[in-house]
């Protein structure tokens, strides 16, 4: 008796399954196909607005921060639109959604304060633009290579290749170092001789060693002082400028050239040292 009354029920369900299907599933399939065709039509309408949109600002020779910036904020609007549109296409009523958002918008700002935040920070890093991709600065305590900015974050990456996505407020929020920015740099070294060596000699050689160095520029004329007299050494300073793309190459340069122009002329380079009498009994 059981058997027969799950038989029962299970024919009954299976055609209520077979008329929903055969009155219900021609829209079903429609509503699918038209929401496939919604997204196709929507991607491609979104990458056209996205090039138009690209070229026309790059015509106007606008700021790459601020090309940048504005084409991700139509990008992510357009795609809420598309969305909205393929979820109301499948019978999803999204007006409730939509009334919603008025009702609890208060609520949410306060929820998305730190979005909108870096939002606005995002904002006016693209207006201000102090760096462009590709630019190494030093920005919320971090140094790097500027690979990109969207909406919310700058994404840099470090000199031994890691990538870091800082928020924008906290990029704006500090000063922002921008290493790139100038043609040229001036590169700060120095060296220590003995205090019994000859300090204007070994003055001069580091001056004539360092104007030789491939990479020092000209002009600004490189510059040789006295820097301090430190316990166990005469500190001199030496401060050629180079390109900024070159500043690290000719660095190395200048330290290895100017030690060995002072050890050919046989003057000390001390190490730290520290010296002790003995008092005789």
């Amino acid at each position: 008796m059981a058997g027969s009354t799950q038989l029962q029920e299970g024919r009954e369900f299976a055609e209520r399954m077979t008329d929903w299907i055969v009155n219900r599933g021609p829209d079903i399939l429609a509503n699918i196909v038209a929401a496939a065709v919604i997204f196709i039509a929507g991607l491609l309408l979104i990458k056209f607005a996205e090039f138009i949109m690209r070229k026309a600002l790059s015509k106007k020779k606008t700021k790459k921060l601020m090309v940048d910036f504005a084409v991700s904020a139509l990008v992510k609007t357009s795609w809420a639109i598309l969305i909205v549109t393929i979820l109301s296409r499948l019978g999803v009523n999204v007006a409730p959604l939509v009334a919603g958002l008025g009702v609890t918008g208060f609520i949410l700002g306060f929820a998305f304060q730190e979005s909108l935040g870096n939002l606005a920070a995002g904002l006016m890093i693209a207006v201000n633009e102090p760096f462009k991709p590709g630019d190494f600065v030093e920005a919320a305590g971090l140094q790097g290579s500027i690979l990109e900015m969207n909406m919310m974050a700058t994404v840099m990456t470090t000199p031994d290749n890691k990538k870091i996505v800082v928020p924008n407020k906290s990029v704006w929020g500090g000063p922002i170092t921008n290493y790139s920015a100038m043609a040229t740099r001036r590169i700060d070294l120095s060296v220590g001789i003995a205090y019994g060596e000859d300090i204007e000699k070994a003055m001069d050689i580091v001056k004539e060693t360092i104007v030789r160095v491939e990479g020092v520029l000209a002009q600004p004329e490189p510059s040789v002082a006295a820097g301090a007299l430190s316990d166990s050494q005469v500190t001199i300073n030496f401060r050629p400028w180079s390109s900024t793309k070159d500043y690290w190459t000719v660095r190395s340069k200048a330290l290895v050239e100017v030690k060995k122009a002072l050890d050919s002329a046989g003057i000390e380079i001390p190490f730290p040292q520290i010296t002790v009498h003995r008092a005789e009994a």
